[in-house]
């Protein structure tokens, strides 16, 4: 380990805050696309808004999926910093084909799967890989968006009746201001579960480098705040594209469907956030406003739209894997 140049690590910890701000750039559209489709901000306004949120996320939550990501996935006594930088290349790599296409994939399980891959390819085998941290993600890749259906389904449901005999530009006054909170709320939980992922990394790749000591892990101040300012700057560059299948062609939403479904995202990433685990907050805001959606018809849900973002979801971590394995055989092929 103490081969690798300080150099190299410097270029590593670059790549994974340029991971954070492309996670950033790819998610906006979660953070922002149900509050710009029901005209409550304009786009610059949104993802300024969600943005700061991003950022501050730290002050509120912990830094337990940070620890399940540096800790907790992979055995880090059998890796190198080499493995890191192929896992972000991979995860990246992954990240832009599927920003390219317009698909609202999740940046989270494509670090997950690079992670992965490049391990799993170091060390020639799976006896790298730590089953009970899996177990969880694999738990969440299911979960996370039923959570967040069911959550939109039941909000919307009580919603509506509450305010089913009140004067509809009354509702909608009260839902564009209620959804300001419910965005920014969702802003936290995406600042506050993404960007410790890529915090997490950073953690790991001090312990393999021989600058941290693997007994003594934890985040480093410097780390958790470089984290939250590269994510919230890839908010702020926006992701229009996937704000379009995100906002529009899943479901048409109105002020108080888009307060339902963010609310029902942050309960459910907050949920997940205090157990330490890494979610996908794009799979959370897409059962979201499915769930909504079907409250109001079933039919109108563009379930084929939906389906082409479950196949991509499932790719993800596969494809990301196999990014990142393929990589570090060309890295070893070159540099080693």
């Amino acid at each position: 380990m103490a081969g690798w140049s300080f150099v190299f690590i410097i270029l590593i910890i670059g790549i994974a805050l340029a991971f954070d701000f492309t996670n950033g750039l790819h998610d906006a559209a979660n953070s922002v696309a149900t509050v710009v489709s029901t005209r409550v901000l304009s786009p610059k306004q949104a993802v300024i808004w969600a943005a700061f949120f991003n950022f501050i996320a730290f002050l509120i939550f912990g830094q337990k999926v940070a620890k399940t990501v540096g800790s907790g996935l992979i055995k880090i006594d059998q890796i190198e910093p080499l493995v890191i930088f192929c896992a972000l290349i991979g995860a990246i790599t992954w990240n832009l084909l599927t920003w390219y296409w317009g698909l609202p994939s999740s940046s989270s399980h494509s670090l997950m799967g690079g992670y992965l891959g490049a391990a799993v390819v170091k060390a020639h085998g799976f006896s790298v890989v730590i089953i009970s941290g899996w177990i969880k993600i694999f738990i969440f890749i299911v979960l996370a968006p039923l959570l967040g259906m069911l959550f939109g389904f039941g909000l919307m449901v009580l919603t509506t009746w509450v305010v089913h005999k009140r004067p509809l530009h009354k509702i909608n006054l009260w839902s564009r201001r209620l959804q300001l909170v419910s965005a920014a709320l969702y802003s936290l939980g995406h600042g506050g579960n993404d960007a410790q992922k890529t915090m997490g990394i950073i953690a790991s790749l001090l312990v393999v480098s021989g600058h941290m000591k693997a007994e003594n892990f934890h985040i480093p101040l410097w780390v958790v705040l470089s984290a939250h300012t590269a994510i919230a700057l890839g908010t702020l560059s926006g992701g229009w594209r996937i704000v379009k299948t995100m906002g529009q062609k899943i479901v048409k939403l109105r002020p108080i469907d888009g307060f339902c479904a963010e609310t029902a995202s942050a309960i459910s990433i907050f949920t997940a956030t205090h157990l330490g685990v890494p979610v996908s907050t794009t799979h959370v805001i897409t059962g979201a406003v499915t769930g909504v959606g079907s409250v109001k018809n079933a039919a109108q849900v563009k379930w084929q739209v939906t389906i082409k973002i479950v196949w991509a979801w499932i790719l993800t971590i596969p494809a990301s894997a196999l990014c990142a394995g393929l990589i570090y055989k060309l890295c070893q092929l070159i540099f080693l």
